[in-house]
């Protein structure tokens, strides 16, 4: 695998330079807390480090797309980042928000099932509570926190009963750092974004970078796209840390150690090809 780009190897390099050697047929796709932004204890006090939004923005002038897919709402992702130019594939996939548009387009397959896991949680407020878990309202999704908890471990295994609990409900359940994501069944994912932002034809090679089991979806399918002769090129980075699943480094083309790993990339794309490095 290779390495961070601070370590000197070039593995990497060799695997992304068909990516820096035609930016008008490349998108570079990347998840946004803990690959962008450091992970917070609370989502609303996440921030975009300056460095990695003047490397987006640098990125967008030449390629021929730049997007963030996220487990945030599109409108909230597109204001942590800070760039309009960007497109934005919130929600995990149930909402999309491209350049130039003012209101993200919802997946029209949850019509109707918005509320679906919102009203399931009526059912279980009291043990949210009970468990020091914390509610965030992503619409159709909703999500579970239990990072800085009095009791994480209590409160993950409130988390866990509750998960089997909506699955019985006909919700489908969906595990980060620290958080459970509840959401309608079908539609959404990662994958499904990824495959959406990835449809202009022009495009024909991509990377995509993620520090998390939900990114793993996103990894598959630029790979299937790949083995579909859909895409010439796919390089799925792996962000890793402390609290990275194992899963992370066994599916990716390349991993670095960090947010500042990543950062590195985006700058050495940004620059054209022949640059020094």
């Amino acid at each position: 695998m290779p390495s961070d780009p601070e370590s000197g190897s070039g593995d990497w390099a060799a695997r992304l330079e068909p990516l820096r050697r035609e930016p008008g047929r490349t998108a570079v796709l990347t998840d946004v807390d803990g690959t962008l932004a450091p992970i917070a204890e609370r989502a609303d006090e996440a921030a975009v480090p300056a460095a990695a939004r003047e490397a987006l923005a640098a990125l967008a002038e030449r390629y021929a797309l730049v997007g963030c897919i996220s487990g945030r709402r599109a409108a909230e992702a597109r204001r942590l980042v800070g760039l309009d130019s960007l497109a934005y594939a919130g929600n995990h996939g149930l909402e999309l928000l491209l350049p130039g548009e003012e209101a993200p387009r919802p997946d029209p397959s949850i019509a109707g099932r918005e509320d679906e896991a919102a009203v399931f949680l009526l059912t279980v407020d009291s043990r949210l509570k009970a468990a020091g878990l914390r509610r965030e309202d992503k619409g159709p999704i909703q999500a579970l926190h239990w990072r800085g908890a009095e009791n994480e471990v209590a409160a993950e295994a409130c988390a866990r009963e509750i998960a089997r609990d909506a699955g019985r409900a006909g919700l489908e359940p969906r595990w980060g750092r620290k958080v459970l994501e509840l959401r309608p069944a079908g539609g959404g994912g990662k994958d499904g974004a990824v495959a959406s932002l990835l449809a202009d034809q022009r495009l024909d090679r991509a990377a995509y970078a993620g520090d998390d089991r939900t990114d793993l979806d996103a990894f598959r399918r630029l790979h299937e796209l790949q083995e579909e002769g859909r895409l010439s090129a796919a390089v799925c980075v792996g962000v890793l840390s402390a609290e990275a699943p194992a899963e992370l480094t066994e599916e990716s083309d390349a991993t670095v150690s960090g947010l500042d790993g990543w950062l590195a990339i985006l700058q050495w794309l940004a620059q054209p090809e022949g640059s020094a490095t």
